[in-house]
Formats: structure tokens, C-alpha cells, sequence
């Protein structure tokens, strides 16, 4: 039975395996998603659920959808999608679906809208080659021929320029690299449609349902909280240096003579001078 969740695209980046593989990854984020109906065969001719994800506020939301989500006991929510073929005796009304109803390996299809590109000509929007760029061919980017004088009419299916993208695009057969609980985030290896904050609706593969690959190792950048032991107090070089030469500086002056002696040795000098001169 099938399986599958709304989330938003975020972007792409890209993650490292221990064995040096780089997988290019888009980064989807995947609120709990809320059982707001459950159609059975008895009911409704067919099983499906529908999920409600991602809140908005109220004065946002009209009477009906508000009728329709008290049912579940579900605040207003932006999205509602249905998946269909799922074993509905596996959910219950109201019941919230996170992203561990995957697990890593595991094949998927992945649908949103592509971007918008507007109205183009058939050499961005079919690929067609332009004509010669020299004045003189008076045909650059034009579409060519019509068709042939018979049919008076272009043929259907021809291709010509008109509205090119914002289309529901489903890309089959991705792979599940990491699913993150913490963040709600689930990374898919490859790209995906549509641009970033947009719906994807992840469900699982319909070629390979039930297939899981075997995955190599991610590498995770978790710092690590080391407990800080106390330090004993060292004295570096220079302080033991500075230390020796205040004691020698202290010894130095303890070794100097008095001022007594000297100022008496000083006067004696002074006074045989004097009484020479007096003879």
C-alpha cells in the first residue's frame, strides 16, 4: 500500500559519506501532517486519506474549511491533499503522520508545481535552433514552417510558442539520503520541481514500491561538548625572570654601605684639607 506526506522545499545542498561520495540533495521540511478525512470503498467508492499540513490563522480560513477541520479537532491549515491506495486502517481521524513513515533507502516519487517561466518562444520553451543572425536571412527566432498549403490549417500538436512552466511535475524514483526527526527535515537525493517554500507531496515509489538501497555512512558535523578541567596556575619565563631579577636587585642594595658611613667618610677627607691649609 502506499504511503506519503506534504512538506516544503527548501533548496539543494549536498552531503559527504566516510568513503568520500558526495550525493547532491534537496532539503525538504516536513511538519506532522494531520488526518482531516478518511475515504473508504464503503463510502466513497475508493480509500484514500487526506492530509492537512502547515498552519495559517483563522481570519485566513473561510466557514466550510473550518467546518470541515472541527470534524478532526484540526486548527485551519494551508494545504490539503489526498493520497490515494493507502491501508486506511493504519490511520485514524485527526491522527498525526510525521516524516518516520519513511525510512532511509527508500524509493519515492516526488510531485510538485514547476516554476512559472511565462510566455516563451519555441527556442526556450521546445528547444528549436534559431536561424541565421546576418540581416540579410530575415529569419532569427521565428517558429518556421506552418505546415504544407493542403490542409489550409495548422496541424494539431504543432509546436509553437505559448505559457511554458508552473505545471504539476512528478519526478519518479528518488531516494531518501537522511531523514532528521529533530528538524523535521527530510533529504532527497537529486533535485526537485518547483522553487523554493513551494508543495512537494512525497509519496512512496510506484515502480519500486517497498524498495530500500543500502546507504553509506553520512558524515555529521556535531561538536562535541568537552568538560573543562582545572588548570594548576604556571609561571612562564618571563615572569621568572622578572622574579630573579628583583631579588638580585634586593641583595645588591642590601650589600651597599650605610649612609652613615659614608657621609663620616666624606667629612674626614674634608678635614685634613683644611688643616693644611691652616699650616
Amino acid at each position: 500500500m502506499r504511503k506519503g506526506i506534504l512538506g516544503r522545499k527548501i533548496g539543494m545542498t549536498q552531503v559527504f559519506a566516510k568513503n568520500g561520495k558526495l550525493t547532491p540533495v534537496t532539503v525538504i521540511a516536513v511538519e506532522p501532517n494531520y488526518v482531516s478525512q478518511i475515504k473508504t470503498v464503503e463510502t466513497d467508492g475508493y480509500n484514500a486519506i487526506q492530509l492537512a499540513a502547515f498552519d495559517k490563522r483563522e481570519k485566513l480560513s473561510n466557514k466550510p474549511e473550518q467546518g470541515h477541520l472541527k470534524k478532526a479537532n484540526i486548527s485551519p491549515k494551508r494545504f490539503l491533499k489526498e493520497i490515494r491506495n493507502v491501508d486506511v486502517s493504519a490511520y485514524t481521524l485527526g491522527g498525526e503522520v510525521k516524516a518516520d513513515i519513511f525510512t532511509v533507502g527508500e524509493m519515492v516519487d516526488v510531485s510538485g508545481v514547476s516554476k512559472g517561466k511565462g510566455f516563451q518562444g519555441v527556442i526556450k520553451r521546445h528547444g528549436q535552433s534559431r536561424g541565421p543572425m546576418g540581416h540579410g536571412s530575415q529569419y532569427h527566432r521565428g517558429v518556421g514552417s506552418l505546415g504544407t498549403l493542403l490542409p489550409m490549417h495548422v496541424l494539431k500538436g504543432k509546436k509553437l510558442p505559448g505559457h511554458m512552466g508552473h505545471k504539476l511535475v512528478t519526478v519518479q524514483n528518488l531516494e531518501i539520503v537522511e531523514i532528521d526527526l529533530d528538524k523535521n527535515i527530510i533529504l532527497v537525493k537529486g533535485n526537485v520541481p518547483g522553487p523554493k517554500k513551494s508543495l512537494v507531496i512525497i509519496k512512496s515509489a510506484i515502480k519500486n514500491e517497498g524498495k530500500v538501497n543500502a546507504q553509506d555512512e553520512l558524515i555529521t558535523y556535531v561538536e562535541e561538548v568537552v568538560e573543562e578541567t582545572p588548570v594548576e596556575e604556571t609561571t612562564t619565563v618571563e615572569e621568572t625572570t622578572e622574579a630573579a631579577e628583583e631579588v638580585k636587585a634586593e641583595e645588591t642594595v642590601s650589600e651597599e654601605t650605610p649612609a652613615e658611613e659614608t657621609a663620616e667618610a666624606t667629612e674626614a677627607p674634608a678635614n685634613e684639607e683644611s688643616s693644611e691649609s691652616a699650616n
